[in-house]
């Protein structure tokens, strides 16, 4: 989960709630410069955070009690099997960019583990397995996960309230064409995006976050019964061509 510090205590967006918006950020991409596969790959963009594992004794809590942001837990190869898992059952491109993503993400905890590294490895062998038998190249493949990767960047700035103040621009990452992307908050609350890659002139996006006044929690089932007791509001972007 996505936890941000709140006036009256904490913000509390469900990773795949984030996971959501960055694929209606993606659906709103310019056609002529959409990946192959192009609503397979929005799927695998809203699932790719699915696979969480389950709250159990004090996983989602920091040592001092408080909600943990995903930032904050450590690797869970058992989360990562799941997601593989379950990316199977929607087939060999999910699971390609799926699988891209876990070698983004994790690559660097190489040589810590032996099942972490031969985790590691299985991801890289199956990638070429998928490619091969879907018979796309190396560079299609890089693109839609460029793509995908760029989608997750721009909705965790979103949920993780990054947007500097003062119309101060942030980059959001060089997208899928090369080109380097930034975002800004404008003074009248609207976001804009340069250069624009949408094909609409202006959309709006949401995310459902959840608010909670108690700041500890003595387990995961205590912070999960307050999450689902938690009034839920919708947090909005309006999104502008500047």
């Amino acid at each position: 989960m996505i936890v941000n510090a709140h006036e009256k205590g904490w913000e509390i967006i469900y990773q795949q709630a984030h996971a959501l918006l960055a694929a209606e950020i993606g659906f709103t991409w310019l056609p002529d410069k959409r990946p192959l596969y192009f609503m397979q790959t929005l799927a695998a963009i809203a699932q790719h955070d699915d696979g969480q594992k389950d709250w159990t004794g004090k996983y989602a809590l920091t040592p001092a009690g408080a909600p943990a942001n995903f930032t904050q837990l450590p690797f869970c190869l058992e989360q990562a099997q799941q997601v593989m898992k379950e990316a199977r059952f929607q087939g060999r491109w999910r699971c390609l960019l799926t699988s891209m993503h876990l070698s983004f993400l994790y690559e660097e905890l190489r040589g810590q583990k032996q099942l972490w590294d031969e985790f590691l490895d299985q991801q890289l062998a199956d990638q070429k397995k998928w490619r091969q038998q879907m018979r796309i190249s190396k560079e299609q493949a890089q693109y839609a996960y460029d793509f995908m990767q760029w989608c997750d960047r721009l909705s965790l700035i979103l949920c993780r309230n990054e947007l500097p103040e003062m119309e101060r621009a942030l980059e959001i990452s060089h997208g899928p064409d090369k080109i380097r992307y930034e975002v800004k908050q404008l003074q009248n609350g609207t976001v804009a995006v340069h250069p624009w890659p949408f094909a609409q002139n202006s959309f709006t996006l949401e995310v459902e976050a959840r608010y909670l006044t108690q700041l500890q929690f003595t387990n995961d089932h205590e912070l999960a019964q307050a999450m689902w007791q938690a009034p839920v509001f919708r947090k909005a972007w309006n999104i502008e061509k500047g």
